[in-house]
């Protein structure tokens, strides 16, 4: 075989031009992702488990209640509360807070809240979850009023 760049068997020539590596075009550039963005994925991937009743506390979601109902109160946040999101460049970890009903397994619901939430998140960002904490800050008794009921004007 004979050798056209113009150098030896150990690469070219001092006067051979230089070929340029391919770059495949998907690995030009970088993708970022916002918290929030994993917050949302997270939020309704959660809320998607059978016996998680709600997300966030008490006082966050009566707060949530009466901000969403204000016009330009940023209604679009109850898809993140009781979601926090820290995001690297690829990994992250989340912390939620939920409700459930009551009489469910707390620890059988976590796991599936982790599962799904862990599935979600990888898949939709190929993000690596780290870490799901989940703190249970309350228990949905079913006499108990829903806090989240708009007021009755009379």
């Amino acid at each position: 075989m004979t050798d056209t760049t113009g150098g030896g068997p150990d690469g070219p020539g001092p006067g051979a031009a230089k070929e340029k590596e391919y770059v495949p075009p998907a690995e030009r550039g970088r993708t970022t992702i916002a918290d929030g963005v994993v917050e949302k994925i997270a939020g309704l991937a959660a809320r998607d488990v059978v016996g998680v009743h709600a997300m966030g506390s008490g006082f966050a979601r009566t707060f949530g209640a009466v901000r969403d109902r204000v016009p330009g109160g940023g209604g679009g946040k109850s898809s993140t509360r009781g979601v926090k999101a820290e995001v690297g460049e690829v990994q992250t970890a989340l912390d939620l807070e939920i409700v459930v009903d009551y009489g469910v397994a707390i620890a059988e619901v976590a796991r599936a809240v982790r599962e799904n939430v862990i599935a979600a998140v990888e898949r939709m960002t190929g993000l690596e979850v780290v870490e799901v904490n989940i703190a249970v800050s309350d228990v949905k008794l079913p006499d108990e009023e829903e806090e989240e009921t708009p007021p009755r004007i009379q």
